[in-house]
């Protein structure tokens, strides 16, 4: 296995730190990187990356504790009683079964 040269331990370790919200928030491993001559707009980038993650897990987080926070207030649904015609097999006369994904491949 090829070792990863220290500069790039340290803005991976970086990145981590700061997209887990670590509390010595990377700052150790700036010193290093400085000490290596990584070049501060190098260093700005992985810091606006590390962040954009983090932010995004975060909203993704908060929207699905909101949804399930909606759902505890929602009503309950109405029981419908069972359907005999419900296990009847339907036939698709026309249309594909699915659509392709964006390169073209079949999802069936």
């Amino acid at each position: 296995m090829a070792e990863l040269h220290s500069s790039i331990v340290a803005l991976v370790a970086l990145a981590a730190k700061i997209a887990c919200n670590h509390p010595g928030q990377g700052l150790c491993q700036v010193d290093k990187l400085k000490e290596y001559g990584v070049a501060k707009e190098q260093i700005d980038a992985v810091i606006e990356i590390a962040r954009h993650i983090r932010d995004e897990a975060a909203q993704k987080l908060d929207a699905r504790f909101d949804e399930a926070y909606a759902e505890g207030f929602q009503p309950a649904k109405p029981t419908i009683p069972a359907d005999p015609f419900a296990n009847i097999a339907m036939v698709e006369t026309s249309g594909a079964c699915c659509t392709p994904t964006k390169s073209g491949q079949s999802c069936c």
